[in-house]
């Protein structure tokens, strides 16, 4: 990532870096101190208890182990090695400046609800799965959305949201529109969807790509939530419309004003 490029569409109105240097947040240290701690746990055969049910997993509706649609971004996931500790400085970077931006009550309001959300859309498609196919969760259901993989997908998300036409150099050498990374992270997703063919986990995160960025567009908050339900709402209405246009020759009226609202079909 680029020190010290970023153009004129962020919030701060400047220049910034996501450098390591300056005064860090204790909200960022708690957070990647518990995701820390929480992945050390699972290695430890006397607590290897605790962050099983923490994660998120088909007890949510075997046993209502509801707690898991709240805890499971906060415990760690994957093996130890490079690429956990390099996940870890990813968060560090990205939640430093989304953090300085929303503010503290904002921040935690945002990954909580979108990291629930996610959950959710997961949890659905996992039972739908189920239900079609006739066969349980395999050990590999929600790989992809377990602990840090969302957190991150949601800082990522918030930045790229936050500074649109910030300069990040992917790889530290190849330079990309901060605003671009909504896509890349849908991209690097399904990767690891062609990997594990865990569907749940590639929406939830997908889920929590959409809702981080409509979230923050509509201002957050409840009337935040209201609005970007109502925008995928008319996004759908246009889909069905058109699909409706397309195969059964149907046509579309628009309001008496012309400005396309309240459409109906005939």
């Amino acid at each position: 990532m680029d020190p010290g490029r970023f153009g004129p569409r962020g919030p701060a109105g400047g220049g910034f870096g996501l450098g390591l240097s300056g005064p860090v947040p204790r909200d960022v240290w708690v957070l990647l101190g518990t995701i820390f701690v929480t992945f050390s746990l699972q290695f430890f055969p006397a607590t290897a208890l605790l962050p099983a049910w923490l994660r998120l997993t088909p007890a949510v509706w075997r046993i209502g182990a509801l707690w898991q649609l709240v805890t499971y971004p906060f415990v760690g996931a994957g093996a130890p090695g490079l690429w956990f500790l390099l996940e870890l400085l990813i968060l560090f970077l990205f939640a430093r400046q989304v953090l300085t931006v929303l503010g503290r009550r904002r921040f935690w309001n945002l990954l909580l609800t979108v990291a629930v959300a996610a959950a959710l859309v997961a949890v659905a498609v996992e039972l739908v799965g189920t239900w079609v196919t006739g066969r349980p969760p395999g050990p590999g259901a929600f790989q992809l959305l377990q602990g840090q993989h969302t957190v991150v997908a949601i800082l990522i998300a918030a930045f790229a949201t936050l500074y649109r036409d910030a300069t990040i150099y992917l790889f530290f050498v190849l330079p990309i529109r901060a605003f671009w990374f909504l896509g890349l992270e849908i991209l690097f997703a399904f990767m690891g969807f062609l990997s594990t063919r865990d569907l749940a986990g590639f929406l939830g995160l997908c889920a929590a790509v959409g809702l981080t960025y409509l979230v923050l567009v509509t201002g957050g908050g409840r009337r935040g939530l209201r609005e970007a339900w109502l925008r995928l709402q008319a996004l759908w209405m246009r889909w069905r419309l058109a699909y409706l246009r397309r195969r059964r020759g149907f046509t579309v009226v628009r309001g008496e004003k012309g400005d396309g609202r309240d459409p109906w079909v005939h």
